[in-house]
């Protein structure tokens, strides 16, 4: 067996068991000593974290910022990174629309808010309010207004040094578009500095090939922890058909709606693309991180997946930060939801700003911090402001109602972002292809 095969039928099994034990061994309803049952969850978690996220988080940064300098200066002319960037910019927010529009679509045939039973509701957002979650309100709330601002200041960093020590991706990304255009600009005498990142970023992939190893146990400790926090049968619960609507539409877009744009646009097969994605897909579900996931998706899109390093080292990256199609088509279906849940219905204009802040937060989620709640947070102020009753406001601490299920629902639209990651790297693969390498001729021996 090879060894790709063998590590996608490790993880495959470390993602299985996961389930099992934290389904059956880890998920207490009513543990008699609650402290004891949350220790061991985060042991569990703590485990994970070391064995696998760690590990990858660890290379991200670095990565980032090399194989996008690598990936500009193997464009050649710096005049072919406007065909490519705005394609790749094209792509990100057309797909990414596509999925919100999907995503309110579904929320709003199948009106899994409607009916929710309203002492499930109201204990909810009470728990939410008491447990120092309403902080967390007020700090999103906060942010809210700088939110955008953030975005831009990351986009242009006074301070790239400053901006790596954060974890800030997308300063990283802006200056190593700089520094490879300026690589590129000069000639003959950048052919050093060109030599040097190439020689880094293959010492990079060798690191990534050791801590791809690490995924199957590292997989099994997280989705354990996963299960076991929340248990499977709360997918049958109050929120059960919500559950179901994120997954059906992020399921239409990941099967159906991404596979067509490949089949016209990149000219492949794209459930056999898939497949030999499986492994990235794999430990997206399981790490429940686009970015920490980056390094496995590198791999696997070049070394597998037919992917030329100039496209996956430009689209990749940049893709891991602000192409999120699962995040948009969720976003839009949980605050639909939960309008629904308290009895708001929204009519065509409020659902068009739905769609339009979706997406739009989805882009700007990689420079907020607490991501996924200052989108939240800044999708339903919109609605709430073009309603214009405060009758029919939605209160904030309304996400209390789905925070319990978001882990399980943010590993599955984690795997659609990283899939649309790759489709987006084999489409743009096609405007940015790898030279292919001639073989130096042998001279004659001598007679």
């Amino acid at each position: 067996m090879r060894k790709g095969n063998l590590l996608a039928l490790l993880i495959l099994i470390g993602l299985v068991a996961g389930v099992l034990v934290g389904e059956f061994v880890l998920f207490d309803p009513a543990p008699t000593d609650p402290a004891q049952h949350d220790a061991t969850l985060s042991l569990w978690q703590s485990l994970g974290d070391i064995i696998l996220m760690r590990p990858l988080k660890m290379i991200v940064i670095p990565l980032i910022f090399i194989s996008v300098v690598v990936g500009i200066t193997s464009l050649g002319d710096p005049a072919r990174l406007g065909l490519v960037g705005s394609a790749t910019v094209v792509y990100y927010l057309s797909t990414m629309l596509i999925a919100v529009v999907i995503g309110v679509t579904l929320v709003s045939r199948i009106e899994p808010g409607v009916g929710l039973d309203q002492g499930f509701r109201d204990e909810k957002v009470a728990q939410f309010e008491t447990h120092a979650k309403s902080e967390t309100i007020q700090t999103a709330e906060r942010e809210l207004g700088s939110a955008w601002m953030g975005l831009v200041r990351q986009i242009i960093p006074s301070n790239p040094l400053r901006a790596a020590v954060e974890g800030r991706v997308l300063s990283i990304i802006t200056f190593a578009i700089l520094l490879g255009l300026g690589i590129s600009a000069a000639g003959p005498r950048g052919d050093p500095a060109k030599r040097v990142f190439d020689s880094l970023f293959r010492a990079m992939m060798a690191m990534i090939h050791w801590i791809l190893w690490l995924t199957p146990p590292g997989v099994f400790f997280l989705t354990a922890w996963s299960v076991g926090n929340l248990g499977l049968g709360e997918m049958a619960g109050p929120v059960g058909l919500y559950m179901l609507t994120v997954v059906i539409g992020l399921a239409i877009h990941a099967f159906v709606i991404l596979p067509l744009v490949l089949a016209i646009f990149g000219r492949c097969n794209p459930y056999r693309f898939m497949w030999k994605m499986r492994r990235a897909l794999m430990t997206a579900f399981g790490t429940d991180s686009s970015s920490a996931t980056l390094p496995v998706t590198l791999e696997v899109a070049e070394e597998e997946a037919g992917c030329s390093k100039k496209a996956a080292n430009f689209v990749l990256p940049l893709g891991a930060t602000v192409n999120m199609d699962g995040t948009a088509l969720y976003e839009a279906v949980a605050v639909v939801f939960l309008f629904q849940a308290f009895g708001i219905q929204l009519a065509f204009p409020e659902l068009l700003i739905v769609v339009i802040t979706a997406t739009l937060a989805a882009v700007g989620a990689a420079g907020i911090p607490s991501a996924g709640l200052v989108t939240m947070v800044i999708v339903i102020t919109a609605v709430n402001t073009a309603l214009g009753d405060p009758t029919k406001e939605l209160p904030l601490a309304a996400i209390g109602i789905i925070l319990g299920v978001d882990r399980i629902l943010d590993m599955c639209r984690t795997t659609v972002n990283v899939w649309g990651d790759a489709t987006g790297a084999k489409i743009i693969t096609r405007l940015a292809p790898d030279e292919p390498v001639v073989a130096r001729k042998q001279p004659k021996a001598a007679a």
